[in-house]
């Protein structure tokens, strides 16, 4: 019996999970890690709260529990972060992450004696690296994605610079954030303990605005300024990386420093390619074939093996290569011109800008109706079976392709929505 009630408070906190847009799919997996996060109470507790950001008084009302029990409760699970509080007009919001960017890294951004970490990072990645669907609902369901890549702002030419915008480039992030935390690499610190980790730094995790002043509250992340943080990117240059970060305009949340071994993005847009699982940059390299000397130093360095050596078919040298670009699975981050030795690539503009979401809120709701969950968004009380009810009626006709397509037009999508956003953040101000 008592197992039976285990596993149905975990299956009730994986249903809750699987509401978010990008999803998290049930496994005895993924059981198992919320079984390591989680009690079974906080489970069962967890499994009620709304989508959306919720004050303590809200959840002591859904909980039906007194408020300072629930309170206690919800900034026990803050400082575990395994949830995000926000001081908003002196009152503190809470929200429940997704796993992914969310929770899931946030349990291994610092090394922890009150959880296995060595357990949790095996069971990551069986359920992220081994099994598919994980991965495959996270980065390939839809045409939004849950992040999108930077570019090598060293690698960018005088012209390039003036057409990549602020929000492209990663040190406008981090000099206008309005807190910057640095942690643990999660994907490193993950395969560490499988004794796989490379050896690209493992400090250089960045998080930003409301969830770097939540994990730094905690100590899940550690403060820094706008200084340090640009110093770390120039670390992450020069090793390589790949910043990967939130797809949103304003207030990003994280910037990953990715190496094409460990991090579950490279590692996504190599496994799923085709499926475009990662947003790529504005530019896409370009090879000049007659100056090409067919070195390799590009192809080791691609993180998503975008690059290859082919034969150059030159009679005076006959085994001389050259590289050849697999633009289908570029990522445009710029590391193949950072390491040409004689300037044989450069960058170029892609004829088609990639869509950016203007922030969170765009991002989840186009994200929803692209996966068929808006109605878990816009009814996210769950204990209320009016809402229950409509939601369901909702999941049905999001179903059907025509109102599917028509609702995730690119109209919808961009400018109609985003204006809808700006008049709402207008109104609150």
């Amino acid at each position: 019996m008592a197992h039976h009630t285990l596993k149905n408070s975990y299956s009730l906190l994986a249903d809750r999970l699987n509401r978010f847009p990008q999803g998290a799919p049930p496994s005895e997996l993924l059981f198992k890690i919320l079984k390591i996060l989680f009690s079974d109470n906080e489970a069962q507790l967890v499994s009620l709260l709304p989508i959306k950001p919720f004050t303590a008084i809200k959840a002591s009302r859904i909980w039906k529990m007194d408020l300072n029990s629930t309170r206690k409760i919800l900034d026990t699970l803050a400082d575990r972060a395994l949830l995000v509080d926000v001081e908003q007009n002196g009152e503190m919001e809470y929200s429940l992450p997704p796993p992914m960017a969310g929770f899931f890294e946030f349990s291994m951004m610092r090394v922890r004696n009150d959880i296995d970490q060595k357990t949790l990072g095996e069971l990551f990645y069986q359920y992220l690296n081994v099994e598919e669907d994980f991965v495959r609902e996270l980065f390939t369901k839809g045409e939004t994605q849950l992040g999108r890549v930077f570019v090598n702002e060293p690698a960018l030419s005088t012209e390039n610079a003036l057409h990549v915008l602020d929000y492209e480039r990663a040190s406008e992030i981090i000099k206008t954030a309005s807190h910057i935390g640095v942690g643990m690499c999660y994907c490193r610190h993950k395969m560490e303990h499988l004794g796989k980790a490379c050896d690209a730094p493992m400090d250089i995790c960045m998080t930003f605005n409301t969830t770097a002043a939540s994990l730094t509250r905690h100590g899940h992340a550690r403060s820094i300024d706008s200084v340090e943080c640009l110093d770390l990117l120039q670390q992450a240059y020069d090793h390589n990386l790949v910043q990967f970060g939130e797809n949103v305009r304003e207030e990003v949340n994280f910037i990953c420093n990715c190496c094409g071994c460990c991090c579950e993005a490279m590692i996504a847009a190599r496994r799923f390619a085709i499926l475009n699982p990662v947003h790529t940059t504005n530019f896409i390299p370009v090879i000049d074939e007659q100056l090409c000397n067919g070195c390799g130093k590009c192809v080791k360095v691609c993180p998503v093996e975008a690059l290859s050596l082919v034969s150059a078919f030159n009679p005076q040298h006959p085994n001389r290569n050259k590289a050849l670009l697999n633009e289908e699975r570029c990522l445009g981050c710029g590391l193949c011109v950072r390491n040409c030795a004689i300037n044989s690539i450069v960058l170029k503009s892609r004829a088609k800008r990639v869509l950016t979401p203007l922030n969170g809120v765009h991002k989840a709701v186009v994200m929803a109706i692209e996966r068929g969950k808006l109605q878990n968004l816009i009814f996210d009380n769950r204990v209320l079976f009016s809402h229950r009810a409509m939601a369901a009626v909702l999941g049905t006709l999001f179903k059907l392709p025509p109102v599917k397509q028509v609702m995730a037009s690119q109209q919808i999508k961009s400018r109609y929505f985003e204006r809808m956003i700006m008049r709402m953040k207008k109104a609150e101000n």
